[in-house]
């Protein structure tokens, strides 16, 4: 082999193995915690009302799936200040459900960025859902490494583990 070409495939592994570094996605999702008085009947909502997937990772701990999300950074005058707003299609829609369910949702704000809800959960915590308005991102596409998904411990937790705050 010349040098030429040699130097060549040198400088595209180079340049392939640097664009792969620099561009490789850190974060693979978010996991999101709500605290309430009432987790059990909370949880019951999520996995029968909202019909979201679930994993009991022992002793009845359900960490629920979610669809794509979305992360914004606002100004505040403090730190460590974050909301959970979960999304929808139809907020009149999804209201008009959660009527069906007796789940108790304030009336339907116009926010500009989106139509508002409060929605309170059996627990009597209250979450935010909303239509938006504004530009979605598209959604990452993560694949699961070999080492994420064979060698990592599976630790049983149980009701009595939660944190309370």
């Amino acid at each position: 082999m010349n040098d030429y070409i040699y130097l060549k495939l040198i400088n595209t592994v180079v340049i392939a193995k640097h664009y792969f570094v620099r561009n490789k996605v850190m974060i693979i999702g978010a996991h999101s915690i709500i605290y309430s008085q009432k987790p059990d009947a909370d949880s019951i909502f999520f996995k029968d009302v909202l019909n979201l997937p679930n994993v009991d990772v022992g002793g009845g701990w359900l960490i629920f799936g979610l669809p794509p999300s979305e992360l914004a950074v606002h100004p505040s005058k403090k730190n460590s200040v974050h909301e959970l707003y979960l999304m929808c299609n139809d907020i009149r829609h999804f209201a008009k459900e959660m009527g069906k369910h007796k789940i108790k949702c304030s009336a339907v704000q116009d926010r500009g960025w989106g139509l508002l809800i409060q929605l309170t959960l059996p627990g009597g915590g209250k979450i935010g859902v909303y239509e938006p308005k504004h530009g979605r991102p598209k959604s990452m596409r993560v694949k699961k490494s070999v080492k994420s998904i064979s060698n990592s411990p599976k630790k049983v937790y149980s009701k009595s583990s939660r944190n309370k705050t």
